[in-house]
């Protein structure tokens, strides 16, 4: 039984070292409160991780603000892709941070205090976002997009037996994974 014990504590490492982790910038233990949550009240001078996907990027005299539609998070803090929305939040932090590398549809997650709220129109609805005082904003890398290609010769909606019967080759194949990185767009033209 001794022997097991130390085999156990490795397997145990190893294992957490497999665990998706938490980039530094957005490590720590935040309330399980949500943008929806604090857009009904009683979130001041809460300290929040909220992360989703740009809508809006603004830079201000002072600091840039930039307007989000809210997504939970993963286990890596990184906004869930799909599903429904947790609300809006503006998340505003002091410094200019570029636009076109913030653009509309970015992921992001930041880190910061609620302060408050900005009222801003959402088509011709009033719309009230909690306000956050960003400590952090970290932009997360594009995803891949994923292509799923099928082979004609090996589709299996043409039969069992391919399209030809069954002496030509494997008669089942699943289809091939394209992965096309999204690559950044070209840096704007200097006059």
């Amino acid at each position: 039984m001794a022997m097991w014990k130390p085999i156990a504590i490795v397997a145990a490492a190893l294992a957490l070292g497999a665990c998706a982790t938490i980039p530094q910038p957005l490590a720590g233990d935040y309330p399980a409160t949500t943008p929806d949550a604090a857009h009904a009240g009683g979130a001041e001078g809460t300290r929040v991780r909220w992360g989703g996907e740009i809508i809006l990027t603004q830079p201000e005299q002072q600091q840039t603000c930039f307007y989000v539609l809210s997504h939970a998070l993963d286990s890596q803090a990184r906004p869930k892709e799909g599903g429904a929305s947790a609300g809006r939040f503006v998340a505003c932090k002091d410094g200019f941070y570029e636009p076109e590398e913030f653009a509309r549809g970015r992921e992001i997650t930041v880190t910061g205090t609620v302060h408050g709220t900005v009222t801003r129109k959402v088509g011709e609805y009033d719309y009230t976002y909690p306000r956050v005082v960003a400590d952090t904003v970290y932009l997360w890398a594009k995803r891949p997009r994923y292509i799923y290609a099928r082979d004609p010769f090996y589709d299996p909606f043409w039969g069992p037996w391919g399209p030809w019967g069954p002496w030509y080759g494997p008669y089942w194949a699943p289809p091939r994974v394209i992965v096309v990185p999204q690559n950044p767009p070209p840096p704007p033209k200097k006059n």
